[in-house]
């Protein structure tokens, strides 16, 4: 089973990404939130990886940006009526944190709007998800029992990154694409300035 694949992106399609790894090319299936932050074709790209089987198409490897998003791809799946497809439609309209934030409001309309999810499996989706931890530090509806207030999503260093160039008048999605490769380069570990530097190292480009 493939984990994680890291490689130059070769090609760029409207549902996948080939990864060149020593000269073997993947295909790898992203949603379109992913497939807008990869790195640009040539460039290095490390993607965490779902490997799925079935007799009908054989092994197919999906793809992931954040540790995070793979496992919440995972827990999507494990819902009845929920397949790759709706998964990945869920992950590009809410970010695991936003996800576990609209599970925890019960917020079934925020879920009803990916694509190929209607509002049925939507709140099958807030109710199977309950408690579970979706994003990092955050269990969905953790605190829906309490009647406090659900838990706002954390805020990473790469997304206060993404805020300090957008200040600096870089457009959104440049931001995003230049912070989402510091993060590739220095790992997700890095802190909110070593990530501007490299950012603004990368649109010095």
């Amino acid at each position: 089973m493939i984990g994680r694949l890291r490689g130059l992106v070769a090609e760029v399609a409207e549902e996948d990404v080939l990864i060149d790894v020593g000269g073997v090319g993947y295909v790898v299936r992203c949603g379109a939130r992913t497939l807008g932050r990869l790195p640009a074709p040539g460039d290095e790209a490390l993607l965490h990886v779902e490997t799925q089987w079935s007799e009908a198409q054989g092994p197919r490897l999906y793809g992931f940006l954040t540790r995070e998003e793979r496992r919440a791809f995972v827990m999507l799946q494990a819902i009845q009526g929920v397949g790759p497809k709706a998964a990945l439609g869920v992950l590009d309209v809410l970010s695991p944190p936003e996800l576990a934030a609209a599970v925890a409001r019960e917020d079934k309309a925020a879920v009803a709007r990916a694509n190929g999810v209607g509002p049925k499996l939507a709140l099958r989706i807030i109710v199977e998800l309950k408690d579970k931890p979706i994003a990092d530090g955050l269990v969905a509806g953790g605190l829906a029992t309490t009647g406090a207030a659900p838990a706002p999503p954390p805020v990473s260093a790469a997304g206060d990154a993404v805020a300090a160039l957008m200040g600096l008048g870089v457009a959104e999605v440049a931001a995003r694409r230049v912070v989402d490769q510091a993060v590739i380069r220095l790992g997700e570990d890095a802190g909110e300035g070593a990530l501007i530097k490299a950012a603004l190292q990368e649109l010095g480009r």
